[in-house]
């Protein structure tokens, strides 16, 4: 069991508008996100807790996070405020706990502070991207036309507030699910569930994507499900009755992105949608994996479904396999990224299938297109590009260190050793996978 980790998101608010910020998309944690001040509690937070009848009922420690918060990310002296009368009140509002399928987990204490007038906050733009104060039921309308990126809890606190503005206490903010029945699955951009079945991935991830995305009136897809085992499977398939489902896309033939596709589809009777290259891959393993199931080849340029009225198409991303396909939406509110970058882990470029001159030319394609949100099949979506960036930067630094290797004379297995040492050794093989293709790239590029 993973550690928890106290932390505090404080809920600012003026009438019936609230202060929320959008993270900076360059962030490791959370990037693009919408949410309020706060952050880690730390050891000695207690100091900063100021006794007054406003408080007293409150933890000291948790709420001397909030003034230390406030403090460094709004240039505002709390206590100060609470002493001049411009806070009305402070109340505990909520709870979330990150549930127990994340390797790391807080949990997070909301505060609600209601202002008496707004307080001209000096902001940390190395965290705030963009800030301001509106009403709840706006932020609501953003999220439900798919401009806001939000985790759970923070939406349930829009949610509460878009009802009901005066309301000050909430309790349970947490994920609802019952993991011994159902998958965990979150909705952090509206219109794209994130289900998340146990498979058999490469560590550390222990989970697949599989994302149901598809307005009412269009298909619903189910993207890449690919639960590991016969009791996975029965609570993948309590999940998707919840939503119900039309059909099933598979990115690519590695078996944790269509493990038991075959059985879902003839259980629920789903065509399978999929790239040729992935359907002979998987033939050549699997010789009847696909009899009696109806199968549709997807090209570059088709349109799959509609998310909130826009068309969703598919895009060839070859590099880490000859055959990913990737989907997006027309306005370019977010893209499926497959296993072009990993949000846990890294991607492994190995095998026939892979090359890293096609996967150096995709990440420059989908950076250029400049999609607003990215998922992974791996993680959870990140706001921007920035992760796809530095995925095509590190490759290149690595390029550079397998030339200055290979021109030192070092063979793929000795460069292994120098470049990988402080990696675990069970990922060796997929390291000096990587490497070798580093090397076929030099080579065709007649740079050695």
């Amino acid at each position: 069991m993973s550690k928890i980790i106290d932390a505090v998101s404080v809920i600012l608010t003026c009438g019936d508008e609230i202060f929320a910020i959008q993270r900076q998309n360059f962030l490791t944690a959370f990037p693009g996100y919408w949410a309020f001040p706060g952050g880690k509690v730390e050891k000695n937070d207690s100091d900063f807790f100021s006794h007054c009848p406003l408080t007293d009922a409150l933890d000291s420690r948790l709420f001397g996070a909030v003034v230390r918060e406030i403090q460094e990310e709004l240039g505002v002296d709390l206590n100060h405020e609470i002493k001049q009368g411009i806070v009305r009140s402070c109340h505990f509002f909520g709870l979330a706990v990150t549930p127990d399928f994340n390797p790391l987990r807080f949990a997070t204490h909301f505060f609600k502070i209601e202002l008496t007038k707004k307080i001209p906050f000096i902001v940390d733009t190395n965290e705030a991207r963009l800030f301001e104060w509106l009403k709840a039921e706006t932020l609501l309308n953003r999220y439900e036309k798919g401009q806001l990126l939000a985790v759970p809890p923070v939406i349930k606190v829009i949610q509460a507030l878009s009802e009901t503005p005066e309301i000050t206490h909430v309790g349970d903010l947490n994920i609802s699910y019952n993991g011994e029945e159902f998958v965990p699955y979150i909705e952090s951009l509206k219109g794209i569930r994130q289900i998340m079945p146990l498979s058999h991935t490469l560590p550390p991830a222990t989970r697949t994507n599989a994302f149901l995305i598809g307005d009412h009136v269009a298909k619903k897809i189910i993207v890449d499900p690919s639960p590991k085992d016969e009791v996975e499977y029965r609570k993948f398939k309590k999940t998707l009755h919840l939503f119900g489902v039309d059909q099933i896309l598979i990115t690519h033939h590695h078996p944790d992105h269509f493990e038991m596709s075959n059985v879902l589809a003839r259980e629920f009777n789903l065509p399978i949608l999929l790239s040729q290259y992935t359907k002979d891959k998987i033939l050549t393993k699997y010789p009847d994996y696909f009899d009696d199931l109806n199968v549709t080849i997807l090209k570059d340029g088709d349109v799959v479904t509609t998310w909130l009225g826009h068309d969703v198409l598919v895009m060839e991303v070859p590099g880490h396999d000859e055959g990913q396909i990737a989907l997006y939406s027309e306005d370019l509110s977010w893209f499926l990224a497959g296993d072009l970058f990993q949000g846990i882990g890294t991607v492994v470029i190995g095998g026939d299938e892979g090359d890293m001159s096609k996967y150096f030319s995709t990440l420059s394609k989908v950076i250029n297109l400049g999609p607003r949100i990215v998922f992974p099949s791996h993680g959870i979506g990140l706001g921007g590009t920035t992760i796809l960036e530095k995925t095509l930067n590190h490759r290149k630094e690595r390029e550079a260190q397998v030339f200055a290797l290979h021109t030192e004379g070092l063979t793929p297995e000795e460069m292994l050793e120098r470049l990988y040492a402080e990696v675990d050794k069970a990922l060796w093989p997929y390291a000096l996978q990587n490497i070798k293709k580093h090397l076929q790239k030099l080579k065709s590029e007649n740079r050695i």
